[in-house]
């Protein structure tokens, strides 16, 4: 019993081992070492892997890879990656089959191992009996630890058949793209080939069916450019400036000669007058413009002193049928005011019980440069003058201080500073006109009457801004439908 039990032992465990070792294999054809740790619990010896990264670890891996380069791949890409990542796929999915045998054949071995073990257990006592039972507990652990394999195997499987069908569901939703792309890239091609053919069929038509009339536009266009050189040749700069000078020339003479002309015409007047009446002792001097001064003075040794003799003036249409007399223009002097213009004035003259009138030669011309004045002073916000004071209810008036005259778009103002002389709106009984009470300086003077017993003569910085002034006041008093002018000027305007 002693001799026989021995190699009845060692036999078949070395039979086992060897089995098992050969058989449960599923990576490295060895079967892998495992220890016992505290509380019986089976430990193995974990080694590195020189063969690469696990299925799971390469099945994500490459679906994380797929998904970033999704959005920026091709359709023909895609379709060739889909391609690809399918082909893997299949191989991993047959390698999962493969390893799946050697582990139905090591479930088995380990049963078998175990019901040997447990037939010696009953056979062996003693130190061997408790080799028996440490060697069934491996081979539980080692089936626990099998099962837990299978575990892992199982569910990879799944991922890989799910990765399978989703690459094959991509594939073939890459291929319909890359068809319905080629198909539509087809029909657009078929449509510019058909436009480019009836294109060219409509120019051919054009072309047989009108050659004449292309030989005509370009002779006409040939006309056109000779026409257009030879109206460059006439018109070069040198005779264009030659034109300039001679018509500039032509101009100055003209005004030379017109100049005369009235100069010739006024005189021819004045002597046919003299010749009517050589009884006359008085004449009428200044120019007939809108600024200057109409002066009577006398023209005989015999004549009374003009300042001696009772003076009124009037306004005269141009075909003299009506005289209008000028209320207060009693003096030998007269300014000529916006309202004159385009009339004749005319003086009458009485001395010693005898009456002279004299007549101006030729009606009163606006001055030159007074529109445009007038109309930078509309664009104004605020239309103000400097005025001096000469009289203030009939009175002279000592200071000869500057003070501000504002015309505005509803009233008139008069004032210093923050001193106000007078302000009052646009109204019926407001006058404003020229000054009438003769002076060197009646050309620049107008008289302002506010509101009854209230009046004013006024002496601008020149004859332009009086002027101006009363063509502003009386516009902005017709917006206001008032008529502003002098003492008995409304029929006037």
């Amino acid at each position: 019993m002693t001799k026989v039990s021995p190699e009845f032992v060692e036999e078949p465990q070395m039979q086992i081992v060897r089995s098992v070792s050969r058989d449960v294999s599923l990576s490295n054809n060895q079967f892998p070492t495992y220890k016992l740790g505290p509380n019986f619990e089976v430990l193995q010896d974990t080694k590195e892997d020189n063969k690469g990264p696990p299925l799971k670890e390469v099945v994500e891996e490459e679906t994380d890879r797929l998904t970033e380069q999704h959005n920026r791949l091709s359709v023909r890409d895609l379709a060739s990656k889909f391609d690809k990542n399918l082909s893997a796929a299949a191989k991993l999915s047959n390698e999962a089959k493969i390893r799946e045998a050697p582990s139905l054949e090591g479930h088995v071995l380990l049963k078998k191992l175990r019901d040997s073990l447990e037939f010696l257990k009953g056979r062996l006592t003693g130190l061997n009996k408790e080799d028996i039972e440490k060697a069934i507990s491996l081979v539980e652990a080692l089936a626990v630890k099998l099962t837990q394999n299978e575990g892992e195997l199982i569910q990879e499987k799944f991922e890989v058949k799910k990765l399978v069908n989703f690459l094959k569901q991509a594939s073939e939703d890459a291929k319909r793209l890359v068809n319905q792309e080629r198909s539509f890239a087809c029909a657009e091609i078929e449509s510019a080939r058909s436009v480019v053919q009836r294109i060219g069929e409509a120019l051919d038509e054009e072309e047989r069916n009108s050659p004449t009339s292309a030989k005509q536009e370009v002779e006409g266009l040939l006309e056109e450019v000779q026409e257009a050189r030879r109206i460059k040749l006439l018109h070069q700069p040198s005779k264009v400036m030659d034109m300039e000078h001679e018509l500039r020339a032509l101009r100055i003479q003209i005004r030379e000669k017109s100049t005369v002309s009235f100069k010739l015409q006024k005189e021819l007047t004045m002597s046919r007058r003299a010749g009517q009446n050589k009884s006359e002792f008085y004449e009428l001097s200044g120019s007939e413009m809108l600024g200057s001064i109409i002066r009577i003075q006398s023209c005989s040794d015999e004549a009374i002193d003009v300042s001696k003799c009772s003076i009124q003036w009037y306004r005269l249409s141009s075909e003299c049928s009506r005289r209008e007399p000028i209320v207060g223009a009693d003096k030998f002097v007269y300014a000529p005011e916006p309202i004159d213009v385009g009339r004749l004035l005319e003086a009458d003259i009485v001395s010693n019980g005898q009456k002279v009138s004299l007549t101006i030669t030729a009606p009163i011309n606006p001055a030159s440069g007074l529109g445009s004045y007038v109309e930078t002073l509309f664009r104004k916000s605020n239309i103000e003058f400097s005025v001096v004071i000469a009289q203030m209810n009939g009175r002279n008036y000592s200071s000869r201080s500057a003070h501000c005259f504002h015309v505005g778009k509803t009233k008139l103002k008069l004032g210093k500073g923050w001193i106000t002389k007078a302000r009052d709106s646009y109204s019926k009984s407001m006058q404003l006109c020229g000054f009438r009470g003769g002076g060197n300086s009646a050309a620049k003077s107008l008289f302002w009457l506010p509101r009854k017993g209230h009046s004013f003569v006024l002496v601008f910085e020149s004859e332009k801004e009086r002027n101006g002034a009363l063509m502003a006041a009386r516009k902005y008093a017709m917006d206001c439908n008032v008529i502003l002018a002098g003492p008995d000027d409304d029929a006037l305007l």
